[in-house]
């Protein structure tokens, strides 16, 4: 029976039931959760803010301090500055995670293969895991793995302006513009980001539409759940408005 002073929070479509606890959150301790653990501490002991680990609880699931504020989901499109403070977050991380070593045995679970092992890197930066209030911290950091910076930056951009099928996209552009320029991006990434985020997009599609066809779960459900259907149409939009995209990113310092 449940801990009558737990609330389940929204959200954790991939990673189980999230609950909080007073100042802290519990979830699930899975099989790469030290791996997980081991990363995210390197990258808090260089200066990035994430979620501080508390260890495991009774029930033997991990506990981390709870972040206030709100997801980024939930305030609507981000101004410039904002844009601009996102890119620059990613930075840090894959800057951060550039002298991470993981250990020999290390184990990562995550969802969409990426095309090279490059550096560890969150896998799912996006509004839905960004909180933003007194402190700007991303959390749900269960699907690190290693991966690109393109590859991670190119979800990141993504999500975070080319995710409404229905903007203009000489908005979208400029927003996309916005966030790339606060990470830094050279020109050969921003050369290169228009391909790598539309591959990108269409393998989260893909990764939704293989598993409602194999019954895998949660993807399975989240695709008859409108998710297969948004990410479709993300696909769709992305890929058609590479020129923008270009255009924008081209523009750059």
């Amino acid at each position: 029976m449940r801990d009558e002073a737990e609330e389940v929070l929204s959200g954790g479509n991939a990673g189980g039931e999230v609950v909080r606890r007073g100042g802290t959150v519990r979830k699930v301790w899975t099989a790469s959760t030290p791996s997980v653990l081991a990363f995210v501490g390197a990258l808090r002991a260089r200066g990035v803010d994430v979620p501080a680990s508390l260890g495991r609880d009774e029930r033997g699931r991990q506990v981390q301090e709870f972040v206030p504020g709100r997801l980024a989901m939930h305030s609507g499109p981000l101004p410039t500055a904002g844009l601009q403070r996102v890119g620059s977050l990613v930075r840090a991380i894959h800057d951060a995670s550039a002298r991470f070593e993981p250990s020999a045995d290390a184990m990562w679970e995550t969802a969409v293969a990426a095309p090279a092992a490059e550096l560890v890197c969150h896998n799912d930066l996006a509004p839905w895991n960004l909180i933003v209030g007194e402190r700007w911290v991303f959390i749900d950091w269960d699907a690190s793995a290693p991966s690109t910076r393109l590859w991670d930056l190119a979800y990141a951009a993504q999500t975070f302006t080319l995710n409404d099928p229905g903007r203009t996209p000489a908005d979208a552009a400029s927003a996309l513009a916005a966030l790339v320029d606060g990470y830094r991006a050279d020109e050969r990434m921003r050369a290169a980001l228009p391909d790598a985020m539309a591959a990108r997009t269409a393998a989260m599609h893909d990764l939704l539409r293989s598993s409602h066809a194999a019954g895998r779960e949660p993807w399975a459900s989240m695709h008859v759940a409108g998710h297969g259907e948004h990410w479709a149409s993300a696909t769709r939009y992305v890929a058609e408005n590479q020129r923008a995209w270009a255009a924008a990113l081209s523009s750059g310092d």
